[in-house]
């Protein structure tokens, strides 16, 4: 069997990062095809949110208007284990969280990638063996048409926690297993009970133990249960209606009446990451390269802001405009992400545990929280809007490996944003094609350049004389040789 030499990138998993990756492929003309498992979209929730930084990111691709018009609410606030948290602090024009489905995500992205001619999503083909040598990757798939062999010159592994690529890989995972087991269910209730109906954060109360009740909309709510009955079942066992119902706590006195299980599954609060991102020609993303327990909002967020930082950097090497250690800055920049991450949930489980000397510890931290300052600290480390990237080599300036806010680069460009008078035309020619020239909007002298990702990687108060060969340098080294 010949296999199929189509495709620059294979992309395995269907899920909101893989689908983001392929959308950025897209983008620049990087012929990509996604392999997929599951032979249709299961249009479970899963995921409920996008934060401050993910809706900037899809903003600055022109594709956040679409996906508000799929949501059902707006979160004024985040939270750290329950205790909230402000994003008004930040510079950002989206202090919020948006509600939102996972599917409405997933189904956002594929069209998107389907309008635009993009990566063709091949559903119902699961992934049985990857080999890379040194011109690419052959990954085996078996599909509706039985076996089959695609070949590309790389491949990213975006299939979730259970990763078959990298498990083909022999990457490790370390970590520890999961010591508490709960279960997350769409139920639809009665509306007999007096339950709240509008989006809201979760709240914790230690009388629940462990159980989270959260509106979706149309008798729809968000269940979380866990408990010690759950910690003697099977972490694949199906989740059963009598255990659902069991679980139901009293809410205004009265014990909310089951209609329908729409889906549900287990989940534990295991932490693990990979050891490392890339082996070779085949990356890891999303949960192939980390899980964690889902608090704060934080899993889908971070998968789509590791294919934003893989994107445009996996496509100027498939294009020949980078040399291939530009993806080494993939794992540099993105494994500490994953790092703090899962530190940060790991903590947010200890503060949930219904024990006395928990609550202890969780009415102090709840006071800490209320300062201003730790408040903004931990809202920059669930909203994502506090990553802030090591470059190494670059003049120092504040802006320095931070997000720009407000830039718009639907094209998947960069730019060297700046005032006109200042902007270095002649030097900045040899890169136009991969850089545009934009306009400050508030007048600053300061030029700034902007990576595709929406991240500053150089800064400097003009780009002439002494400021060019710094500013050539940082062209040079994140979009590759001029022309």
């Amino acid at each position: 069997m010949d296999p199929d030499t189509d495709f620059d990138v294979i992309v395995v998993g269907a899920g909101p990062t893989g689908l983001t990756l392929a959308n950025e492929l897209g983008l620049a003309g990087v012929r990509a095809v996604v392999l997929e498992k599951l032979p249709e979209r299961t249009g479970q929730s899963k995921a409920l949110n996008l934060q401050p930084r993910t809706a900037e990111m899809l903003d600055m691709r022109g594709w956040l208007e679409p996906v508000l018009d799929r949501a059902v609410a707006r979160l004024p606030a985040g939270h750290f284990a329950g205790m909230p948290l402000a994003y008004d602090a930040f510079d950002t024009p989206f202090p919020y969280q948006v509600g939102i489905p996972q599917a409405r995500v997933e189904e956002f992205l594929e069209e998107r990638l389907a309008a635009s001619g993009g990566a063709p999503v091949l559903r119902g083909y699961e992934l049985t063996a990857v080999a890379q040598d040194a011109a690419g990757v052959t990954a085996t798939v078996t599909g509706p048409d039985g076996p089959r062999r695609l070949r590309a010159a790389w491949l990213v592994g975006a299939d979730g926690g259970r990763s078959r690529v990298r498990k083909e890989l022999g990457v490790g995972f370390p970590g520890r297993d999961g010591r508490y087991s709960m279960v997350v269910a769409d139920v639809v209730l009665a509306r007999d009970a007096g339950l709240p109906t509008d989006w809201q954060l979760p709240r914790f109360d230690p009388s629940d133990e462990g159980a989270f009740l959260i509106p979706l909309g149309d008798d729809t709510y968000r269940f979380l249960f866990g408990g010690p009955e759950q910690q003697k079942v099977d972490r694949d066992a199906p989740v059963t209606e009598d255990e659902v119902r069991a679980a139901l706590r009293p809410v205004g006195g009265v014990v909310p009446r089951l209609r329908e299980v729409r889906w549900a599954s287990r989940f534990t609060d295991a932490s693990r990451q990979a050891e490392r991102y890339r082996t070779g020609r085949v990356l890891l993303a999303g949960d192939a390269a980390h899980i964690h327990l889902p608090a704060g909002g934080q899993g889908l967020n971070l998968g789509v802001q590791d294919a934003f930082n893989l994107g445009w950097k996996l496509a100027a090497v498939v294009r020949g405009r980078a040399p291939e250690e530009l993806l080494d800055t993939y794992h540099a920049e993105r494994h500490p992400v994953g790092v703090g991450v899962l530190k940060n949930t790991r903590a947010q489980g200890v503060m949930m545990v219904p024990d006395e000397d928990v609550l202890a510890l969780r009415d102090i931290v709840t006071d800490l929280v209320a300062l201003p300052e730790v408040n903004r600290h931990l809202a920059g480390m669930i909203s994502g809007l506090g990553i802030r990237y090591a470059v190494p080599g670059a003049p120092a300036h504040p802006l320095l490996g931070a997000r720009m806010p407000g830039v718009r680069l639907p094209d998947g460009r960069g730019a060297l944003v700046g005032h006109p008078a200042a902007g270095p035309d002649e030097l900045l020619r040899p890169w136009r094609d991969r850089v545009a020239l934009t306009a400050a909007a508030d007048g600053d002298q300061d030029l700034v350049l902007v990576r595709p990702d929406g991240y500053v990687a150089w800064a400097g108060t003009d780009g002439t004389g002494t400021g060019d060969d710094s500013l050539r340098a940082a062209l040079t080294r994140w979009f590759g040789p001029g022309d």
